[in-house]
């Protein structure tokens, strides 16, 4: 095995995964870094740690520059993992359960779709938008990059789980940055004044600096979406049967509570199993079908239904917070659409009606402006009645149906918004739970794509 100490053989080796690397970048001036590659293998004249001396034994500055140096060299190599193969994500909400559950641990792999190129490349390493204890920007936008995506191992499909950047997530309030800042102006009447002096300043964020959203992917570009009495039909198709699909339900008792035990072996969170004894009861209670046909058998349970909302929706919905904030639609977060999800090259009419759903497509996902002025449209400082997208969109909604802020309620998902795919759960907490009770240990290095 001498060959493998060999100094052709490690220049051979390593220049050959650098070139295959700066191919699939695409940018071929990084070509330039094969002498540097050349010249720390074969020829050796240029000290590139010029910062490290010669060693002697024992000397503590020495020892320093080389914690420095693996610092560094950890450092950067973390960089490139996460930019171009695997992000570590959280789970924050429940948006998700019973597929991923709040205090799950992922990680996201770039290569799932194509990993992008920084448009923010100025940003501390590490740290996604803000810096851990100061709660400041960790970026600067002095250098804005154009939009990039490497080739990966395939495109969105439906019934994919895709982590993507969360589309109202351009504008924030420094006081409540997981607020969606849009629908609090709608709800207030259009006051941005308000609301900013309220809950602000605003902070203003690039594409790939907004936070990151996790969902399934329901409908893609060029399908057809709608909604009937809580399922999800595409193209006029059904949804697939997913047994991690959950709806909330009314469950009317004898007057006592579920067992507790029972209600903690089905993880259902004691946020979704709210008892009211005036019911009695449980009013809004988020279960599969699977859970929901085991409490009905019980002998507690006198009655339940699916809550299934008509218009007019219930409280907290309504046509203000339901995309496309049309009042004329008449829709429900159950009784939704049809609409059409945008693919790229597709051109539209625009009028009065079709302008609700692509007005931030047309200004905020595709840089245009946008004029409306006497019924007439200026796209650009031109006058058209026709738009042309210029990428893909899709359609994310959570598999709690009815605890989840999803396309229903922001609308349409950018293809350069895509970040990847959820891959392992490497670790999962149960925060209602003390330690070391509250560790899924089911759930560690579970693979996502078999949930």
């Amino acid at each position: 095995m001498k060959f493998l100490k060999n100094r052709w053989f490690k220049f051979s080796f390593w220049a050959t995964l650098y070139i295959l690397w700066v191919i699939w970048l695409g940018n071929y001036w990084w070509l330039l870094g094969l002498p540097v590659i050349f010249d720390l293998y074969i020829t050796k004249k240029v000290k590139w740690a010029f910062w490290k001396r010669s060693k002697k034994r024992g000397n503590f500055t020495d020892t320093l520059l080389d914690w420095v140096d693996a610092i560094i060299f950890a450092v950067i190599a973390a960089m490139v993992i996460k930019i171009f193969w695997f992000e570590a994500f959280t789970i924050p909400s429940p948006s998700m359960e019973k597929t991923l559950y709040t205090g799950d641990y992922l990680f996201v792999t770039k290569l799932a779709y194509g990993p992008k190129i920084p448009q923010t490349p100025l940003s501390v390493p590490l740290v996604h938008n803000t810096l851990p204890l100061s709660g400041k920007e960790s970026y600067s936008t002095l250098i804005q990059n154009k939009y990039r995506r490497l080739k990966g191992f395939g495109r969105v499909k439906r019934g994919d789980i895709v982590v993507f950047s969360f589309p109202n997530g351009d504008t924030v309030l420094k006081q409540a940055p997981q607020a969606d800042y849009y629908s609090l102006v709608r709800l207030n009447a259009g006051q941005r004044s308000f609301v900013e002096q309220s809950l602000g300043p605003i902070i203003v964020r690039p594409k790939d600096k907004k936070d990151n959203y996790v969902k399934r992917c329901v409908a893609v570009s060029g399908d057809t979406l709608e909604v009937r009495d809580g399922v999800v039909y595409v193209n006029g198709v059904r949804e697939p049967e997913r047994k991690t699909l959950q709806s909330s339900y009314t469950v009317i008792t004898k007057g006592s509570p579920i067992n507790q035990v029972i209600l903690d072996e089905m993880r259902i969170n004691p946020e979704d199993a709210s008892f009211d004894p005036s019911l009695p009861g449980y009013p809004d209670i988020a279960l599969t079908k699977e859970e929901a046909e085991k409490i009905k058998a019980m002998s507690v349970v006198i009655r339940m239904e699916e809550n299934i909302d008509v218009f007019p929706p219930d409280y907290p919905d309504s046509p203000l917070t339901l995309f496309p904030f049309d009042t004329t639609n008449h829709w429900t977060r159950d009784n939704y659409g049809p609409i059409w999800i945008p693919v790229k090259g597709a051109t539209v009419t625009l009028d009065s009606k079709s302008i609700n759903l692509y007005r931030r497509l047309i200004t905020a996902y595709e840089d245009n402006t946008l004029e409306e002025r006497d019924s007439l449209f200026f796209i650009n400082g031109e006058q058209t009645t026709t738009y042309t997208f210029k990428q893909d969109y899709y359609w994310m909604m959570g598999d709690n149906r009815h605890n989840s802020l999803d396309s229903r309620y922001w609308g349409f998902v950018p293809e350069d918004h895509i970040v990847g795919a959820p891959s392992i759960i490497w670790f999962s907490r149960d925060k209602y739970r003390r330690f070391p009770q509250s560790i899924r240990w089911n759930r560690i290095l579970k693979v996502v794509r078999h949930i």
